[in-house]
């Protein structure tokens, strides 16, 4: 990944908060007196320590305070929270003078993204900047949405899964029954018949809105639905969900088989007794996004409405970390160029809606 050219304190150049003012500090020389600007970031269930999409959020998080002239607040979310505690979280937030801010995660959109979280938010405190990741079914002229390509991304891991599987039978394992997460599982199912055509892909949701998207912080179910697969001839998996795919790998271990991480890295998050069964991950660059919104916002560069991270931009792709993907990387990068160049479009939706 090219990293972003970086910007300097000249971020200083932000206005001043709606909801309060950015704390003013001085320079070394004292010569000169300039804002160290708040950014207040509000976290998805899970939080700082899922290994995924969160702490994805939070690498975007950190270098910018590196790289940026800012302070920084992080708000965790609990679970069986309503949508109205998310409202609250932003609006503490803006209250407390962090502009911009940041809500990780399609759910501060709301089940009625109209009235949701970030849509009262963005009314309550106009002069305030946002942006929402993983949505874009918010408007607002102080809302920037942080989207991405995720079938793509996910079109090449399927399509790796297809080239390692031995039995012809790969799952998919998602956190909720979204239409968000139904963009990987379509991507997955795509990249996996453009290898081979007759393969047999079993997906399994964790749960649904209705509960919350609770499957995004269950381990052991997560466990439990990846043995059921195993045992029932699959030998890859494909989770896209959270935190729970820690219990994905557990799985993949005890039966000898192989998994897909998501969103990070996770050959590299995981526990060491657990490398051995990661066979790639789906990169989705979440910190990319966050640390571009920052470097924009430091510009002057605010841009309302929604910005697709793709293969083209480098904001989804897929990981080599361990060397199973080695033999096949040429194939596997082929199909990338295919998608770069448009020769192959990858659905957003799976064939069953």
């Amino acid at each position: 990944m090219k990293l972003l050219a970086t910007v300097g304190v000249a971020i200083v150049a932000l206005g001043t908060a709606a909801c309060g003012g950015g704390t003013s500090n001085s320079n070394n020389s004292g010569s000169e007196s300039k804002k160290t600007v708040k950014v207040g970031l509000a976290y998805d269930i899970g939080g700082r320590g899922d290994k995924s999409f969160n702490d994805a959020a939070a690498a975007g998080l950190e270098l910018a305070k590196k790289e940026l002239n800012i302070q920084t607040r992080e708000l965790e979310a609990a679970k069986g929270e309503t949508e109205n505690d998310k409202y609250s979280r932003l609006k503490l937030l803006c209250d407390s003078g962090y502009d911009p801010i940041i809500a990780v995660g399609f759910a501060y959109a709301g089940t009625d993204p109209a009235a949701g979280p970030v849509a009262r938010a963005t009314k309550d405190c106009p002069k305030t900047k946002f942006a929402l990741v993983d949505s874009a079914a918010v408007t607002a002229p102080n809302l920037a949405s942080l989207t991405f390509a995720e079938e793509q991304g996910s079109f090449l891991v399927g399509a790796a899964a297809a080239l390692k599987s031995q039995t012809g039978h790969i799952g998919f394992i998602g956190g909720c029954l979204v239409d968000l997460i139904k963009k990987f599982e379509a991507g997955y199912v795509a990249g996996a018949k453009a290898v081979k055509a007759d393969i047999k892909v079993d997906p399994n949701y964790l749960s649904t809105g209705a509960d919350g998207c609770s499957g995004f912080n269950d381990p052991a179910k997560g466990q439990t639905a990846a043995e059921g697969m195993y045992d029932g001839g699959a030998d890859v998996i494909y989770q896209a969900a959270g935190g729970s795919g820690t219990g994905v790998f557990k799985a993949a271990k005890g039966k000898g088989k192989l998994a897909i991480g998501v969103d990070q890295d996770q050959y590299n998050t995981v526990a060491p007794d657990l490398k051995d069964v990661i066979l790639t991950s789906m990169l989705k660059r979440v910190d990319t996004a966050v640390f571009q919104f920052l470097k924009d916002e430091g510009a002057g560069k605010f841009k309302a409405g929604e910005t697709i991270f793709d293969l083209k931009a480098d904001g989804v792709g897929y990981s080599t970390s361990g060397g199973k993907v080695d033999d096949i990387k040429t194939k596997v990068d082929a199909f990338k160029q295919q998608i770069i160049d448009g020769k192959i479009t990858v659905p957003a939706k799976p064939t069953n809606g």
